[in-house]
């Protein structure tokens, strides 16, 4: 069969849908059609040693032997076959009396590995189904009549039907497709650029080599790795390993590595984060497509345990990423996963490598000090990344978003020692004739020689244009008769050291400046409390305090419904124990006290400031508040008025206000020298600290440089970029790296797009005019229609 003729296979298999529908739930075609298509393959496999089969198991039944030891005699006449089937019958065999006992008998005859994927598909729950709609026969015969022998269908065309039934189940029962298997053409260049540096593999007879998929689906990559290899080097031994979540995909995956002959006792099934099964494992090479965005909360207290507890010892050392997406989990995992680069004994072992497929989100976010920063900075101060490639939109069945193929090693070739590669590959693709969910594009052969071959050769490429058709615009509706100028579709490589993608985070600060001036409105209110109770007091007092005396000051207990109908109208975001501190008449007393405080050291100051600066009135605006501060000291030793700690702040509050023109305030003075870049200014003639203000707080990321000292890096940068335009600004010199010490905390990010990014003018002026001028006239003209 023809690569290009499996469509026409699964569309065959699929045609099965026409039997059930009226009888089965359209979500549940796939769960009939994927255990007949699997089971029919099996026995087609099987059909060459079926005779001996039977005959040896005849021979080891009278041996009483436990059930493995039994299995492990029968596979003997297999002729090298992993798995058996002991029953004379088939498909086409079992008739239609008693079908249902039949098939399930049929499927017990099966060997251990082979019985637990029919298991999984809960394939004896539809057998009956499809007995008590009077459809089993119909659909084994269908089945019967199908050729899905190796002869007809090889192992890699039966992978593609395989993808092709799973789309399509994915589809009409309102699934994930993506979740179950990566397209082809993804796979196929991810295991190119995985498997091209090791030339023993692809040249040497009988090398062993271990392949590993932690999100393994159907199997795809698993497949697609192991026929890379066989088709350079028919006599490489590989061993396939790996572990899916999903019940389905695993029987698909386990009954595939099956037929092609490996020991299926290596795929697991479960969540390879919280549960890893192959924890002591290493393997050659890994190749994995994790689901895109999808949280971990589910398993966050064995994530986070893990990272505690272990450490650099577990997989997680490095940090965590946020919960709401889990790829950078899969990436450290695997990276836990690459065989050492020696052994225990000191002998040299060929280290291992990466290729995983992630969405845009692991390359930047996440600010420095964040586990998604953290873990970028740990892969690339390590020296494990070799290189990202942009792919094209719409390459996946069920998103269109932008991905990347990330390419990781622990035993980079010499000229690749601190650097990595970029790769714009992003339209590389052509257009699918016809779209399969939200793949709409395919990258060719071609396509991916080129990616790999400049991969391989490690070769900057200037941004060069592609023989590509532009794409066909709509014509529906106006078109501009100007119309802007189509990007060219261009290739590019580029080649950077790691410490390029780091920086420090620098914390800027500059001065707080307040200005202070005790007015009776500022007075007035601090007769409210502060933020959320501000508005409701003030409306409650407006509305009751009329009636309030000496005596009765704040007391609402009487009208408690009238005061809860109205907040419940107007200040419905407001909880219980606020609403029953508005009701409590201590806040109303301690707020009032306050206010009659402050109008006592109203009087004070503005007695005081008779001929100093302040002078002027009660309302006299002071634009220096230290010397605001020592006025108000002497202000409250004068009327012996003490303050505690919330008091002060909701009177400070009250009566200043930030003023880019007012006096810096002075936070402490200091006896060490005037190190303005680091906050001790010359001031007054003292050495100072001022205060900082938190809302002109800034941060600034200045890039590493590995030949400059960490000081001379961020004062120059800071002279440079900061001073001449905020010439008050400082350092905080507080905040400083864990690992290092050094101010500033280091980050790592891969801007892609932005080293990537081609400017585009925009249209001329004139251009826009014309396209305006044209518009209006036509409105004009349909006006005009509509009038006459």
């Amino acid at each position: 069969m023809p690569n290009s003729n499996f469509t026409q296979t699964a569309a065959f298999i699929w045609s099965v849908a026409d039997l059930l529908r009226g009888d089965l739930k359209q979500s549940q075609y796939g769960r009939v059609i994927l255990p007949f298509t699997l089971l029919r393959r099996l026995e087609c496999v099987l059909e060459e040693s079926k005779d001996a089969v039977v005959a040896q198991a005849e021979k080891v039944k009278a041996m009483n032997l436990p059930e493995e030891a039994q299995e492990k005699m029968i596979l003997r006449a297999t002729n090298g076959l992993s798995f058996f089937n002991t029953s004379p019958m088939d498909l086409g065999k079992i008739g239609q009396s008693d079908i249902k006992d039949n098939l399930e008998n049929y499927i017990q005859c099966f060997s251990t590995d082979a019985r637990e994927i029919f298991e999984h598909f809960k394939f004896d729950e539809f057998v009956g189904l499809l007995d008590d709609a009077n459809l089993l026969f119909k659909v084994v015969k269908k089945f019967a009549t199908t050729d899905l022998s190796p002869k007809a269908v090889s192992n890699h065309q039966m992978g593609l039907i395989f993808e092709e039934l799973i789309r399509r189940f994915a589809e009409s029962s309102n699934e994930t497709a993506g979740e179950h298997f990566t397209p082809r053409d993804i796979v196929r260049l991810t295991t190119s650029l995985v498997f091209m540096e090791d030339d023993e593999a692809l040249t040497q007879d009988g090398i062993i080599r271990t392949i590993y998929d932690p999100t393994a689906g159907t199997g795809g990559f698993l497949s697609s790795g192991m026929e890379y290899v066989h088709e350079l080097n028919p006599k490489a031994v590989m061993r396939a390993f790996g572990q899916e979540l999903n019940p389905e995909s695993y029987a698909i995956c386990k009954a595939d590595m099956l037929i092609k002959g490996q020991d299926v006792s290596r795929i697991k099934l479960g969540n390879t984060l919280s549960n890893d099964q192959l924890p002591a494992d290493q393997f050659d090479y890994m190749l994995s497509n994790p689901p895109f965005g999808v949280d971990w909360k589910k398993i966050e207290g064995e994530i986070k345990d893990e990272h505690t507890l272990k450490g650099f010892d577990g997989r997680f050392g490095a940090g965590l990423p946020r919960v709401s997406d889990g790829s950078l989990l899969f990436l450290m995992h695997l990276i836990s996963k690459m065989r050492d680069t020696h052994n225990v004994d000191g002998s040299v072992n060929d280290g291992g490598r990466i290729g995983i497929i992630l969405n845009g989100s692991p390359l930047f976010t996440g600010s420095a000090g964040s586990g998604e920063s953290e873990i970028r900075r740990y892969i690339l101060e390590a020296d494990l990344l070799e290189g990202i490639i942009a792919l094209p939109t719409d390459m996946f069945y069920n998103t269109g978003i932008a991905t990347y193929v990330w390419v990781l090693s622990n035993k980079k070739t010499s000229e690749r020692k601190g650097k990595v590669q970029l790769i714009d590959g992003s339209n590389l693709c052509g257009k699918m004739r016809k779209s399969l969910g939200s793949k709409r594009n395919l990258m060719s052969e071609d396509d991916i020689k080129l990616i790999t071959r400049t991969f391989g050769n490690f070769e900057v490429v200037d941004a060069r244009e592609l023989d590509k058709p532009t794409e066909q615009k709509s014509n529906r509706g106006r078109q501009s008769s100007t119309s802007k100028t189509a990007a060219p579709k261009t290739f590019a490589s580029k080649i950077f050291n790691s410490t390029d993608f780091g920086y420090r985070r620098l914390t800027i600060e500059r001065p707080l400046r307040l200005s202070a001036q005790i007015t009776d409105a500022a007075i007035e209110s601090l007769r409210f409390a502060p933020k959320l109770l501000n508005a409701p007091m003030e409306r409650l007092y407006n509305e009751f305090g009329t009636a309030w005396n000496e005596n009765s000051y704040g007391y609402l207990a009487e009208v408690e419904t009238e005061v809860r109908a109205l907040i419940k109208a107007e200040f419905s975001e407001l909880k219980e124990k606020q609403i029953k501190d508005l009701l409590d008449s201590k806040l109303w007393l301690f707020q009032r006290s306050l206010m009659d405080k402050a109008q006592q050291l109203q009087t004070a100051v503005a007695a005081m400031s008779v001929g100093k600066e302040m002078a002027g009135g009660r309302d006299a605006v002071s634009n220096d508040f230290n010397q605001f501060d020592i006025t108000m000291k002497d202000a409250f030793k004068t009327t012996g008025i003490k303050f505690d700690t919330k008091e002060k702040k909701q009177f400070f509050d009250a009566v200043t206000f930030k003023n880019p023109e007012a006096e810096p305030v002075i936070k402490k003075v200091i006896k060490d020298t005037a190190q303005p870049l680091y906050g001790s200014f010359n001031y007054n003639g003292k050495v100072v600290e001022f205060q900082p203000d938190g809302d002109l707080r800034d941060n600034e990321n200045v890039q590493l440089d590995s030949n400059v000292t960490t000081t001379e890096l961020i004062q120059g940068y800071v002279k440079r970029e900061v001073l001449p335009h905020v010439s008050d600004a400082w350092i905080n010199a507080d905040k400083r790296d864990e690992k290092d010490n050094e101010i500033g905390i280091v980050g790592y990010e891969i801007p892609f797009n932005r080293h990537f990014y081609v400017y585009q003018p925009p249209r001329a002026l004139e251009a826009i005019d014309e396209d305006l001028a044209l518009v209006s006239d036509e409105i004009m003209s349909l006006l005009q229609e509509v009038r006459s």
